[in-house]
């Protein structure tokens, strides 16, 4: 999480919607207000926070030293040089809370402990060849000690909460990820939220891997961000999100934006589904056609061992995909940003996002404003990363995570 330094010029006042409240009553949500500010813009002093957020001297005030005593905000150094006292900017303590993050995907899962500012502090991988939910539990009981054992003793109890990023009906995925049905109908009957919080002691939260992912870049991601932005993550499968006016959009069942089944034109201009020409296993399946071995896709991200043919030819096909797809919304939703992350190499994101920025320009553009496309800034571990943030937010900010609960 990136922290910034204060400057001359002062903060602007915040968004509605990221306003105070003086009535008695209201200092839970205050808090999470100041956090959630000090989050965004970094270091603040109490006096551009009363003024962004409307509440007065003496709320903010009580707000800030009840913060301090907690433990999750801390002080920096007085700035000299203004009238009156010098301004002591407060920014988040990282030992503040921690928060686990478990990424359930169809070749691996992935475990990690992040800080107060969403710094991972440890983590733990395990490759399978499909998921159940026997191999989840088990890889999660093995690796949570490790985890928060890497803690201080007296930091441990400050663990505030597990999210889970997984798939949603792993069942029908079947021939897919080539696993025998009959394991993978376990996870109809297998409660693993319910499953996990006994196992853990902790609040556990469940949302969609590609909704979660899209989270880490609201809650996390660095530089500036829109408040109107679609989101893909390139995985297994592609998945995708939606924040509208700054808020995560998980619409009624949590998978809003499940961008895989759109019909999209493939380079013969048969209508197939974006999952069957955008997604890794799409090259993973042209990388056995060719002779080469896709497992390492599976357990690098930084480097791929994968023949320039092959690669550029499913950049060429997915990012044709994307521009169609990219269309659709953009006539349904008007988006000022379009943002690609994935478990990939930041090389090939990146030509990922200027080839399909010229597939877009490409399209019939007619009565459509496109959208900027731009790199997502969280990178390969953005599903754990938002699972971890589902509990953190949860509790401490204020960004909706969109109307859809739990399970």
């Amino acid at each position: 999480m990136r922290q910034g330094q204060e400057t001359a010029e002062r903060p602007a006042a915040a968004e509605p919607g990221l306003r105070g409240s003086n009535q008695s009553g209201m200092r839970a949500r205050n808090e999470r207000l100041v956090l959630s500010l000090v989050r965004r813009a970094g270091a603040l002093a109490k006096s551009d926070i009363a003024r962004m957020t409307g509440l007065s001297a003496q709320t903010v005030s009580v707000i800030m030293r009840e913060l301090e005593r907690d433990g999750l905000l801390c002080r920096g150094e007085p700035i000299r040089g203004r009238i009156g006292q010098p301004s002591v900017p407060m920014s988040l303590a990282a030992e503040g809370a921690y928060f686990l993050g478990l990424k359930i995907g169809r070749r691996s899962a992935e475990l990690v402990l992040i800080d107060f500012l969403g710094q991972p502090v440890a983590a733990r991988r395990r490759i399978y060849s499909y998921p159940t939910p026997d191999a989840v539990v088990d890889f999660t009981a093995e690796a949570l000690p490790l985890l928060t054992g890497s803690l201080p003793p007296e930091a441990r109890a400050r663990v505030g909460g597990m999210g889970i990023a997984m798939p949603f009906q792993l069942w029908n995925w079947v021939q897919y990820v080539g696993a025998p049905q009959s394991e993978m109908d376990a996870w109809r009957e297998r409660d693993i939220q319910t499953e996990l919080a006994a196992l853990t002691g902790l609040p556990v939260h469940l949302r969609n891997d590609a909704t979660a992912a899209c989270g880490a870049e609201l809650v996390f991601g660095t530089g500036e961000r829109p408040k109107d932005f679609l989101y893909f993550y390139f995985a297994y499968f592609i998945g995708g999100g939606l924040v509208l006016n700054g808020h995560l959009y998980a619409g009624r069942t949590g998978n809003a934006a499940g961008v895989g089944p759109m019909p999209v034109p493939d380079r013969s201009g048969r209508m197939r589904r974006l999952l069957n020409v955008a997604s890794m296993s799409v090259l993973a399946e042209a990388m056995e056609q060719a002779g080469e071995d896709p497992a390492a896709l599976w357990e690098n991200p930084d480097h791929w061992e994968v023949s320039a043919p092959v690669l550029s030819d499913w950049l060429d096909g997915a990012a044709a995909g994307l521009a169609s797809a990219i269309l659709s919304a953009s006539a349904l939703v008007e988006m000022e940003t379009v943002m690609i992350d994935g478990w990939m190499p930041p090389e090939i994101r990146a030509e990922m996002v200027r080839r399909t920025h010229a597939a877009l320009h490409r399209l019939d553009l007619s009565g459509i404003e496109p959208p900027q496309i731009r790199e997502g800034t969280v990178g390969a571990q953005a599903r754990a990363l938002g699972a971890a943030a589902i509990p953190l937010s949860q509790r401490y900010l204020v960004e909706a995570w969109g109307a859809a609960a739990d399970g």
